[in-house]
Parts: C-alpha cells; structure tokens; sequence
C-alpha cells in the first residue's frame, strides 16, 4: 500500500457552530479513532483535540479531533487507490488508514472524515480494489468474463495490505465462477462470505450455440 502524506491539526472547538465555520474556511472534521484501549480511570494528560471515549467495562479509549484542507485530502478520495495515511499533527507522525466519509449528497462535497490509526502489530479491515489477470479458458471458448466485487475486505497488519489484490483467471472454465472461498493472499484474510461470487464466466449466445452444435 502507498502512503500518503497528510497535515492535520488539532480541533479543539466542537459543535455546530464551530463545524459550520470550519467548512466555510474549506476546512474539513476529522476524527482519529482506534486509539489503544485502558483501564479507567485515565491517569495520564491529554494532547490538543484528544478525548476520552467510554466502552464499557471499566474500559476506554482516545480519540483525536482533527481539521485538514479540502486541496489536501482530494487525491486521497478522488481515487479507486487506497492509501496507508501518514498524519503530520503538529510535527507528530502517527499512521492511519480512511475509514469511512460523510460526502454531502447534492454538492458532493467532503462532510466528515474517519480515520483509523494502524500500527505494524495490529490487524485492521480494509477494502482492497480487485484486479484480474490473464486470459480466462472460458472466453476463449466464446463466453465473457464479469467482475461481480469489484473491491473485497480484508484483514491484515496495514504493511501487508498490498494496492491490489490480483486474481489470475486463465483455468476459468466457461460457465464457471471464482468465489471468495476459492481464494487465498498470504497473510491476509479474506472477510467477505465464502460462497460469494467475484468473478465468473458468462456463456454467450454464440457459445450456447456452438457448444449445442458441437453436441451433435
């Protein structure tokens, strides 16, 4: 995975009114989540835009507010490429992956950005673009191959998370699929249901055809 490379800042004044202006500057929210977890209560000092979030047990984790500038963010977004993020936070450089985004539906503009923080340890989900290759047994004999997910999830260390997942297609029979089960990248787990379907060969009319004729 390539990284990219982010300058952020801390935000320390939530609410509306504060978000509302921040926009206005083209400025956009962003919430580092995936801190590491503790026991309360919480005797250490917080940083600028970090806040203690609750989940239970006795237990809780930092999260970190954060703005950066629309003209930053635009070549990580616009893009089918997925990205390890290196955040700059006042000269401080922690590691993040995209994890989700708030797009406004009629201007699409950016509204919110998630972002998990990742390490070289911990495994993260992720949906990794798929990419086929090579030359399918069954287009050869007049079918067409479909791409059915064109992204599938997976879980590893953030280093292992390869830009694409290439799938090589040349034993695919006609008529026949390549399901998530069928699959296997080292040192990645694949998320998605065993028995989904990510790519297959379709028969063609002119396939039908030749296979009715040839059965005569």
């Amino acid at each position: 995975m390539k990284t990219f490379k982010l300058a952020a800042q801390p935000r320390t004044e939530l609410g509306k009114k504060a978000t509302k202006a921040l926009r206005a500057n083209d400025m956009i929210p962003v919430v580092l989540n995936g801190g590491e977890v503790f026991d309360l209560p919480f005797t250490g000092t917080l940083k600028p835009g970090e806040k203690i979030v609750e989940i239970g047990n006795g237990k809780a984790l930092i999260t970190t507010d954060l703005t950066v500038s629309n003209d930053a963010v635009r070549k990580l977004i616009y893009t089918p490429d997925i990205f390890a993020i290196e955040l700059d936070i006042n000269g401080e450089k922690r590691m993040a992956v995209l994890k989700d985004l708030q797009i406004q539906p009629v201007k699409d503009t950016i509204l919110h950005i998630d972002l998990l923080e990742v390490n070289d340890t911990k495994p993260v989900a992720v949906d990794v673009p798929v990419k086929l290759e090579g030359h399918a047994e069954g287009v050869k004999a007049g079918g067409k191959l479909s791409l059915s997910m064109k992204k599938l999830r997976v879980k590893a260390v953030y280093t292992n998370i390869p830009e694409r997942l290439v799938i090589n297609v040349d034993n695919l029979g006609l008529g026949k699929s390549l399901q998530v089960g069928d699959i296997h990248f080292e040192n990645l787990e694949l998320m998605n249901a065993k028995n989904a379907v990510v790519c297959a060969v379709q028969l063609t009319r002119a396939a039908r055809g030749a296979a009715a004729a040839a059965a005569k």
